[in-house]
């Protein structure tokens, strides 16, 4: 039956949407923290608990997809799924419409989106579950039918069954994410990926970008938006005496061809004088890198351990990468932006190992030293 259908349909696409955020809950409580920033809602207190709340999301998502996949408390069930499609096509149209967030991470790593088609998914998801609320009215109880009584519920028994097993399979997957790292990585930067071709692929065929001005006239007050071509090639903008003016502030880059994409492009190290050090880390033989994003929150006694395994490693290159020019103290400290170190691991702080460029392998702290 096309109710069936539909019904199906929706609940694999929570539960697939759940799981690949299960799997990597500290990269969706990276997404979260961008939400709570200043630029978007503004709400820094909240950024503490950004990975309790998105356990709270991710479970929500995932049990109520199943409970629909198996039709348990089918009027609670629709009823939840569309409040939660309501509350996440509000978040994802604030995103697109004054476009602070650039990926929801609906579905982590696996399956990008641009805020507009997420909104466009939520919205459709949306829709659709209004139709399968609409399809099965007349299976819904007439009494009670969001309460609990055992003898009511005994029927469903074997379903209770099934959705508790469900629930400790999603816990393990969740919390090895957590501990260790992701059990299944969709990252770019999975073990097995080549930094060197991937950074030559890039090379090859760059994104292009141009930088628009925003130029004000200080005798009319129009304002114009003008291309950096544009604004070179005409003189009445920039001339002496002329009255268009840049607004500071107020220029914006804005991409004109799409190159090779890949998350490659921002692996970019540099010394703490600013000089780059990205070819000679994916150039060598044997390269063993610490990272770590949050470097103030790691103890002291950890990166002395670590220091004094990775020296003793046989590498080739030996560096420790962090946020700030003093974090490691026997080991040559170099820096990276925070947000690209999170794009490779999730662990704070965490071991990468390159040979030839490739990665070999990436561990957490904890488990690289045991």
């Amino acid at each position: 039956m096309i109710k069936g259908l539909l019904r199906f349909i929706i609940a694999i696409i929570f539960i697939l949407s759940g799981f690949v955020k299960v799997v990597d809950l500290v990269g969706f409580s990276f997404k979260m923290e961008e939400y709570f920033a200043p630029n978007v809602f503004n709400m820094p207190f909240f950024e503490k608990f950004a990975l309790p709340l998105s356990i709270f999301v991710v479970v929500l998502e995932l049990l109520l997809g199943f409970m629909l996949l198996i039709k348990l408390k089918l009027k609670f069930t629709l009823s939840a799924l569309i409040a939660l499609c309501i509350f996440f096509g509000f978040l994802t149209f604030y995103s697109a419409y004054y476009n602070v967030v650039t990926d929801c991470g609906c579905f982590g790593d696996a399956i990008k989106f641009t805020p507009w088609q997420s909104f466009v998914k939520d919205i459709v998801l949306l829709l659709g579950l209004i139709i399968v609320f609409f399809l099965y009215r007349k299976d819904f109880k007439k009494k009670d039918a969001y309460s609990y009584s055992p003898k009511k519920e005994s029927g469903n028994k074997f379903k209770y069954i099934l959705l508790g097993v469900f629930s400790v399979a999603m816990i393990l997957v969740g919390a090895h994410g957590i501990v260790h790292e992701p059990a299944i990585d969709f990252r770019d930067y999975k073990i097995g990926t080549d930094l060197k071709a991937e950074k030559a692929k890039i090379n090859k065929n760059p994104s292009e970008y141009k930088t628009f001005y925003s130029l004000k006239n200080s005798k009319t007050g129009a304002v114009l938006k003008v291309n950096q071509d544009d604004y070179i090639k005409k003189t009445e903008y920039w001339a002496e005496g002329s009255p268009w003016k840049i607004e500071e502030g107020k220029n914006e880059s804005v991409l004109v061809k799409e190159g090779y994409k890949s998350e490659i492009a921002k692996f970019k190290i540099e010394d703490p004088t600013g000089q780059e050090m990205t070819a000679e880390i994916i150039n060598a033989p044997k390269a063993i890198i610490v990272f770590s994003y949050h470097p103030q929150n790691v103890s002291p006694e950890l990166i002395k351990e670590l220091e004094a395994r990775v020296k003793t490693q046989g590498a080739t290159v030996v560096y420790g990468v962090s946020t700030l020019p003093n974090t490691f103290k026997t080991i040559k400290n170099l820096m990276m932006d925070a947000t690209a170190i999170k794009t490779i691991a999730r662990s704070n702080p965490f071991v990468l190992i390159l040979e030839n460029g490739k990665i070999v392998d990436k561990q957490p702290a904890k488990d690289y030293l045991k």
